[in-house]
């Protein structure tokens, strides 16, 4: 016994001496990284590259960018700071352009829009943008034709064919596991479960994604014909045709300016900024621009009493207090009650990025948004998306903002269970058997099919929630519930065809939800403030740490299919709850 507490006291005696070095690394990480305060010198470029997937806010880790256990490894920055530094670089002296280089994630439709559109007002103070990339991929590509000069790499690659949009379908596996998926849903383009029992595209949803695809490519063309000043039909000819093969192609229909390799980019920088060959180009990333010293404080300079606050709301919704990259309905609410209550803040921008996910999560936060609008402002800035649970949480707002091209409507509800009972006893020998004090005592299980009592039970349910989402959209956008129903049925809308039916106001950024909330509240001078709180990155290292380092790994072994494994991880989430979310993940290609 002496020999067993002997080693259980070692034990625990070694997991503490781990822990504390294991803080102190940490903290001498953190001291040793926020000791570097870069400094922006005279004649700079301000170099832009998007090589990490781009979230709503700049996450609050001072590791972001180094690699440790493999978590947090990708150096990130939210619109919010991308935004702001693009604009504060308009004004910068030390800034005498922009220079965009290639990059390898493109960011969401509507996200690009923002950016696209700050590099276009950067424009206007007179400095150069020049972009450069050996791949040009259509998104980065639409981001680089407002530069001055567009360059690619001779030897490079440019991608100009078209937008495609694929659905991966999962029936045929399904069938081979004995896996039977039982469907209950309302409206005929809630097309979310379409995978789980069609091999192909239903008419009406093939019907509406060639409706919201063809808006967006209609857009993302019209914007390259008016920054190129290239015909829109012809760019839609240079694509269908496939015309665009080589960077001389490229060259040729005048979609660059010139094939040149990094030096010679590099060169021209230097003479832009009246350097000469031999001389070092002054550059600075955009990340460490945020950081530079001109830039410590500057977020308190502004003081004001009157706040308008910025609710950030990204990712699927679901229950508990959600982070930065998903929803919460306690943590929105939350947010959105102490808004509420802040005398100091006098109008709220409800900023949602969110393809929706669980009916009852979307409900409890649209409560909070009917209750703020009685006493404050509220407007709606919409990202990517704001579509389904996304848009029933907007409906309530005094305004809603989209961009042209953000995904929004859904208007549908459904719910999955799927019927396993071939898999477990024709696939693994597994039988069950078992005792109920009531009839409907094990509804749900999935180890036996759904009576058609049962069935009718779910689906009126189902119905009863898509009568609860549509006749909250038709009081918060002042129609008729039988007109949310036409232009409902799960049907999905860009932001363009948004505004024509009457889901949004106007079309527009975050900036314009800005200024819309303070002319409504009436405020010249105010101060703007972001909720919910970003926990530190201490506070929320413990809770997050194996599930991080979990999915690092998944990705990185799983590479591009790492896609396919979340949707069918997110089988299990759509079998918990009704679920008021997008058809499927869209990823333009």
């Amino acid at each position: 016994m002496k020999q067993f507490f002997k080693f259980v006291l070692a034990s625990m005696v070694g997991v503490l001496l781990i822990t504390i070095i294991f803080v102190f690394v940490i903290i001498g990480i953190i001291t040793a990284s926020g000791d570097k305060t870069p400094v922006v010198d005279s004649n700079s470029v301000l170099q832009i590259s998007f090589n990490y997937p781009i979230s709503e806010r700049t996450p609050n880790n001072p590791l972001s960018g180094l690699s440790f256990l493999g978590i947090d490894g990708e150096k990130t920055m939210g619109l919010n700071d991308i935004l702001a530094n693009i604009k504060r670089a308009k004004t910068d002296d030390n800034i005498k352009g922009i220079f965009l280089n290639e990059s390898d994630v493109t960011p969401g439709e509507a996200t690009s829009e923002e950016i696209r559109n700050a590099l276009l007002d950067f424009k206007k103070s007179g400095k150069f943008i020049v972009a450069y990339a050996e791949i040009y991929s259509q998104g980065f590509y639409y981001l680089a034709s407002v530069a001055d000069k567009v360059y690619v790499n001779p030897k490079g690659i440019f991608l100009f064919h078209g937008f495609n949009q694929q659905v991966t379908f999962l029936k045929g596996a399904l069938d081979k596991l004995g896996i039977d998926v039982q469907v209950i849903k309302v409206g005929t383009y809630k097309s979310a479960v379409e995978p789980f029992f069609l091999t192909k595209m239903s008419d009406a949803n093939r019907l509406q994604v060639t409706s919201y695809l063809g808006s967006l490519y209609d857009h993302f063309l019209t914007g390259i014909s008016k920054s190129r000043n290239i015909n829109k039909d012809s760019l839609f000819n240079y694509a269908n045709e496939l015309k665009v093969r080589y960077p001389e192609d490229a060259l040729k229909y005048k979609l660059v300016d010139g094939l040149k390799y990094k030096d010679e980019i590099l060169n021209e920088l230097k003479g832009r900024t009246g350097l000469d060959a031999k001389q070092d180009l002054k550059t600075v990333e955009l990340g460490d621009y945020a950081k530079s010293e001109d830039q410590k404080g500057a977020d308190d300079k502004k003081e004001s009493k009157n706040h308008i606050a910025v609710v950030y709301a990204s990712g699927e919704i679901n229950g508990g207090d959600g982070n930065d990259n998903n929803i919460g309905s306690e943590g929105v609410s939350k947010a959105l009650r102490q808004v509420r209550l802040d005398n100091k803040v006098k109008a709220v921008v409800l900023r949602v990025n969110s393809p929706g996910g669980s009916s009852l999560a979307s409900d409890v936060i649209w409560r909070e948004v009917m209750l703020t609008k009685k006493v404050k402002p509220i407007i709606v800035s919409m990202g990517d998306y704001a579509a389904s649970g996304g848009y029933y949480i907007s409906c309530a707002a005094d305004s809603i903002i989209a961009e042209p091209n953000t995904i929004t409507g859904s208007i549908g509800i459904f719910a999955i269970l799927p019927n396993m009972q071939k898999f477990f006893n024709d696939k693994l020998g597994i039988t069950f058997d078992g005792v109920k004090t009531g009839k409907y005592a094990d509804l749900g299980e999935v180890s036996r099919p759904l009576t058609p009592e049962e069935r009718s039970i779910l689906q009126n349910q189902v119905d009863h929630g898509y009568d609860e989402f549509t006749k909250a959209v038709a009081t918060g956008r002042h129609k008729t519930q039988a007109f949310i129903n036409s232009i409902g049925q799960g049907r999905v809308w860009t932001g363009t065809q948004a505004l024509k039916i009457g889901l949004v106001d106007r079309l527009g950024n975050i900036n314009d939800a800005v200024t819309s909330a303070a002319k409504m509240a009436k405020l010249k001078n105010y101060k703007l403030v972001s909720y919910p709180e970003q926990k530190s990155f201490l506070n929320k290292f413990g809770l997050n740490m194996s599930a991080e380092i979990k999915a690092h790994f998944v990705k990185s072994e799983l590479g591009d299919n790492f896609k396919y494994y979340e949707q069918i991880k997110g089988v299990t989430q759509m079998m918990r709850t009704p679920q008021a979310r997008l058809p499927y993940d869209i990823s333009i290609n």
